[in-house]
């Protein structure tokens, strides 16, 4: 049994919540805060506790802070009561059956309260349901997302064009992988569908030439979770470059060092994932690193990827201490890769980071002039995001986007593999730059449409033509997917109402005439490398278009519906996980690298989670 000595005395029996309680007892097990920071027995208050205990972190580089424990070694640990049980997961819909997220997070705060968390201990306490070791609690954090609320249906008559930039990007599908791992459903915020989506490769036809980089394949099918509409699937493929045909790499590892990276899955397995990257690479191509805390510095001179003890050396040497200097360190960064940069030679920034930027300039407006001034003078920047607790996603987002580079998650070393390994040319080598898609719908055919994702990447229709305005940039062999559903004309599920003045009704114009069956028709603008005006390529569309395996269209249709659960989509009528397994399960495909059989397990943890 605990002594009572060693429970806080504002936590009293006749009082106290069970949860109280029962964390209450797990921290005194670990941690005596009144003799540790106080040097007697007399209870201090929790604001006490945080002041100093934020004072010996700092003190100790942010590592964390061990007490010694007056238990005896064979004392008894407390059980843990059980959790409340209308304490749940962060939410999706009440659709299906799920309390609402800004709910969930209420609860948990108001637990967190009561259970009298210090910083340093929030996020690393779970609860669990009586009935499972399902944690049921999201840890507390700080994390910020790029959001924008979901496309809306459009009826073709009043809006008939659709402009979007493409999105290489997969960070979204890692970030929920991680919180369905970790027992919770993810902020509906951080789901963004379309990154679900391209997460996969699909079976497109691949250009056989440079000198047109992209082939583009479309297909209509009939929409899985709704008889009376289509979906429409535009697959862009771009052309394969092996390694070897790559021109030489310089490469600057910025990596953040600063404190809050000390936990297994930041800092060790970054280490990690760069001995992965440097495996990746060719004798000719080169190496530096800079790091960044409370402020930044070079850690390796730049370096030729075949001396490789020496830059395992440096990797390996990496610890965390600090706060968060990241200008600094994009500044250093920068210096070093104009230093590297030779005739001929591709330099990129690839900054590997926790989160925030939170010492120098920290603000996304400035941080994005800057990151666009170096792209334009000829060094790129993509991001790996590693852990959770403060991660700033939107920031990250901002970063890669003009910095002409990827952003992705890092949340296993498999992920690491897929993203710098397997993905290692596309990653590093853009072929392609401010790649925007253009889709006109044919009002004579087509009554309303919606497009699947891309809420954050949104274009006016007159940036379209604008070759000032900037767009997603395509890796050597990446592929992009986007989703439209869309109501045919006379379709039982249109949703709006008739117009007085007209509903796209069949002209007698010679035009109309000449377009008649086409559903819509697709344009892709881009921009060789270095580029200053860009090309076109348009494909027309009609019903029976399929240019892509019907298998392909129906799997991607299936990220897409659990995408837009996570979201809490009302366009999935009365579609369950159950549906979006079956319909996965049944199109899974050779599936050789295992990716598709992991989706299917990530919707069965939404389905264990989400009730």
């Amino acid at each position: 049994m605990i002594p009572s000595k060693r429970l806080p005395k504002a936590v009293l029996i006749g009082s106290a919540s069970i949860v109280t309680l029962a964390v209450a007892a797990v921290v005194t097990q670990s941690i005596d805060f009144d003799s540790h920071f106080s040097g007697s027995t007399a209870p201090s208050t929790l604001g006490q506790q945080r002041t100093e205990h934020e004072r010996l972190r700092a003190e100790t580089g942010n590592r964390p802070i061990e007490a010694p424990v007056e238990a005896p070694v064979d004392a008894p640990l407390p059980t843990p009561a059980p959790a409340p049980q209308e304490i749940r997961t962060s939410a999706v819909s009440q659709k299906h059956g799920i309390a609402p997220a800004g709910e969930v997070r209420q609860r948990s705060n108001r637990i967190n309260e009561r259970a009298h968390f210090t910083d340093g201990l929030a996020g690393q306490l779970s609860l669990t349901s009586p009935d499972s070791a399902r944690p049921v609690i999201q840890p507390n954090d700080r994390e910020r997302f790029a959001s924008a609320a979901p496309n809306p249906l459009k009826q073709t008559a009043n809006d008939p064009v659709s402009t979007f930039s493409i999105d290489v990007d997969t960070a979204s599908y890692s970030f929920v992988r991680a919180s369905l791992t970790g027992g919770y459903l993810p902020n509906q915020d951080a789901v963004r569908v379309e990154e679900m989506i391209n997460y996969f490769p699909y079976d497109y036809d691949v250009p056989q030439s440079r000198e047109v980089p992209f082939k583009t394949s479309i297909s209509v099918i009939e929409t899985p979770w709704n008889a009376d509409t289509k979906l429409m699937q535009i697959g862009v493929q771009g052309y394969k470059v092996p390694l070897a045909e790559l021109p030489p790499q310089n490469l600057v590892f910025l990596i953040d060092t600063s404190g809050s990276m000390a936990d297994a899955n930041k800092l060790p397995l970054l280490q990690q994932s760069f001995r992965l990257l440097l495996s990746s690479l060719r004798a000719e191509d080169e190496v530096a690193i800079v790091t960044y805390a409370g402020s930044a510095g070079v850690l390796l001179e730049p370096t030729r990827a075949s001396d490789r003890s020496l830059i395992l050396q440096k990797i390996d040497a990496l610890t965390s201490g600090g706060s968060t200097a990241g200008h600094a360190g994009l500044k250093g960064a920068y210096a070093l890769a104009e230093k590297m940069t030779g005739e001929g030679e591709q330099t990129r920034v690839i900054l590997a980071t926790d989160g925030d930027f939170n010492v120098g300039l920290s603000d996304t407006e400035s941080l994005k002039r800057y990151i666009s001034e170096q792209r334009d003078n000829g060094t790129a920047l993509s991001v790996l995001g590693f852990g959770r607790g403060n991660y700033n996603d939107e920031l990250m987002q901002t970063l890669a986007q003009n910095g002409q580079g990827v952003a992705a998650y890092i949340d296993t070393l498999s992920e690491a593999r897929k993203v710098l390994v397997d993905q290692v040319v596309s990653s590093i080598s853009m072929i392609a730059q401010d790649v925007k898609i253009q889709v006109e719908f044919n009002p004579q055919t087509v009554a309303e449409y919606r497009l699947i994702g891309y809420e954050t990447r949104a274009l006016k229709t007159e940036d379209f033509r604008n070759d000032k305005v900037d767009a997603g940039d395509i890796g050597a062999g990446h592929n992009v997917t986007a989703l439209y559903e869309i109501t045919p004309v006379g379709s039982p599920a249109r949703k709006f109402a008739d117009l007085r003045y007209g509903n796209g009704e069949a002209s007698s114009s010679p035009d109309a005439q000449a377009f008649e069956g086409e559903l819509a028709f697709v344009k892709l603008r881009y921009k060789t490398p270095g580029a200053e005006k860009s090309k076109l390529i348009s494909t027309p569309v009609t019903a029976d278009t399929s240019n892509v395996p019907p298998s392909e269209t129906r799997f991607a249709a299936a990220v897409a519906a659990f995408g837009q659960m996570l979201k809490g989509s009302d366009y999935l009528e009365e579609w369950t996980y159950q549906d979006v397994e079956r319909l996965a399960q049944a199109n899974r495909g050779d599936d050789t690298l295992g990716y598709r059989s992991e989706f299917l397990n990530l919707v069965r943890m939404a389905q264990v989670t989400g009730h």
